[in-house]
């Protein structure tokens, strides 16, 4: 009776700490996130700093923080030493943030496991509730500085109340984890640290997750840009909302209107190039697999992977030596002939298309095919040897073993390529495009990126962009139903 009174109890126990684990890893969460914003940045002491700069970006680099301090400097408006201060304060938070999520991930093991954890946690919410007494303090210091200087106008100090929610966050951290301590059984000395499989698959997707959180979603921030009049540099004001002004200028305007088509007609085209040569990797893998001589197929599978790890720069710069009016090509011509040749290849706007299909396939068609040799791989060797007796030579082995077996990974991946065909790439057409071809070598990507920093058009490049990713989800989600309604499997 007792011992089930007991394991009751602990039951209780055990789910109360649950909830308050939730509490504890929601505000972890939170506290990431708040590092990456502008808006949410403590750190901010003084109007002189820049309103862009978010705590990651304090912690991270000094210079971010002073870039606009040389005259405050020099005239001794404040003291530099305030501002080493706050880039160690900024670097100690981002420290004890990544410790509270250390500790947040060693909650999904067992006891032993967790109450480590817990002891993590703790230290990274105490330390943030120390370095935000700090950052007061160098408040205080910056204020007290411009104060004497006589430059309190120019330097403008300033207080986060932002402060008060981070701190708030890490004594609910510090509360939380005692919490859970004392509500979590004793553990036992023959103990391991143990965590379930499907935790540990998890923990392992998670920086992949980090990663998309920082590059893929967080930009999308940035979308405001396109409601307002901004300039790079200045501040987002009421006074500057133009609501959807840079989106009716898409269709409005003329000339942007005839931009837009000639760069949606090189997009596609050259996307749609792509797409109908989307089966060569598969080809490629496929003769790959069929070189008997190891030695050999590991040189030629590593000969023609290393293009995909060579910047488009040094591409540009080996097209530029091949095809240059004094390159390799005319060169050799003028020796062969004895006739000067000094064609323009790079610089010639016809068949811009096919050029850029033909130094994609060059980078890309080894790395391309890794997915496919992975998956030859996969495939049974019975379906070989019962072919094989049967009477099938190589070739009908290929065409009616190997090739059905790719055709999934094939329309996978075809279908993502359908869903991005808005989206091949900058870098590409930038280092490739001069006067000459700039009219058919002139993508999307790389107009948002001509008409944003190039021409400092924020706002509608960002509209453009925005207008993309919304076409990208439509396509995806279509070739998902199509998908689903042809071959009866999903991709997404």
């Amino acid at each position: 009776m007792g011992n089930s009174i007991l394991h009751k109890r602990r039951s209780v126990e055990e789910k109360a700490a649950d909830k308050v684990y939730w509490i504890l890893r929601i505000a972890v969460v939170v506290n990431v996130i708040l590092l990456f914003f502008p808006s949410f940045n403590p750190a901010r002491v003084c109007g002189i700093m820049n309103k862009n700069l978010s705590l990651f970006s304090c912690g991270v680099s000094y210079d971010t923080i002073v870039q606009d301090f040389g005259r405050a400097f020099r005239q001794n408006w404040v003291n530099e030493a305030d501002f080493r201060s706050l880039n160690m304060c900024s670097f100690v938070i981002i420290a004890a943030v990544l410790l509270a999520c250390v500790g947040g991930c060693m909650s999904l093991g067992n006891v032993k496991m967790k109450k480590l954890g817990l002891i993590i946690s703790a230290s990274g919410g105490l330390t943030e509730t120390i370095c935000y007494f700090w950052m007061h303090g160098i408040y205080n210091s910056v204020a007290n500085t411009a104060i004497a200087s006589g430059r309190l106008d120019k330097v403008q100090p300033m207080f986060q109340n932002i402060n008060y929610v981070y701190l708030a966050l890490a004594i609910v951290m510090l509360i939380c984890t005692l919490a859970v301590f004392l509500l979590l059984r004793k553990v036992k000395s023959e103990e391991h640290f143990e965590m379930e499989p499907k935790y540990h698959l998890f923990l392992m997707m998670l920086p992949i997750i980090a990663l998309a959180f920082v590059f893929s979603y967080l930009p999308l921030y940035g979308w405001r840009y396109a409601f307002y009049d901004y300039k790079s540099g200045e501040a987002l004001t009421p006074d500057k909302f133009v609501g959807f002004k840079y989106f009716r200028s898409i269709v409005t305007t003329p000339q942007t209107r005839r931009d837009i088509i000639t760069v949606l007609k090189n997009t596609l085209g050259m996307s749609g190039l792509g797409i109908l040569t989307s089966w060569v990797p598969m080809a490629f893998a496929i003769f790959l697999s069929e070189i008997k001589n190891g030695p050999f197929r590991r040189f030629v599978q590593t000969f023609t992977t290393i293009p995909n790890f060579i910047s488009w720069v040094l591409v540009y710069a080996i097209a530029l030596a091949l095809f240059s009016t004094d390159g390799f090509v005319n060169t050799m011509l003028t020796s062969v002939t004895g006739v000067a040749h000094s064609t323009p290849y790079l610089m010639s706007a016809e068949h811009s298309w096919l050029k850029m299909l033909a130094w994609g396939m060059w980078k890309g068609v080894g790395w391309s095919a890794i997915i496919y040799v992975a998956s030859i791989s996969g495939i049974d060797q019975g379906l070989y040897e019962a072919a094989t007796v049967d009477g099938a030579g190589r070739f009908a082995k290929m065409w009616h073993i190997t090739v059905p077996e790719l055709m999934p990974t094939f329309f996978v991946l075809l279908l993502m390529s359908v869903a991005n065909i808005l989206s091949n790439g900058m870098e590409q057409y930038l280092v490739f495009s001069n006067p000459q071809n700039k009219e058919t070598m002139q993508v999307l990507d790389l107009y948002v990126y001509n008409r944003g920093i190039g021409s400092g058009l924020i706002p509608l490049s960002t509209v453009i962009g925005m207008v993309k990713s919304f076409v990208s989800v439509v396509l995806l989600f279509g070739a998902n139903a199509f998908s689903k309604a042809v071959r009866g499997e999903s991709i997404v």
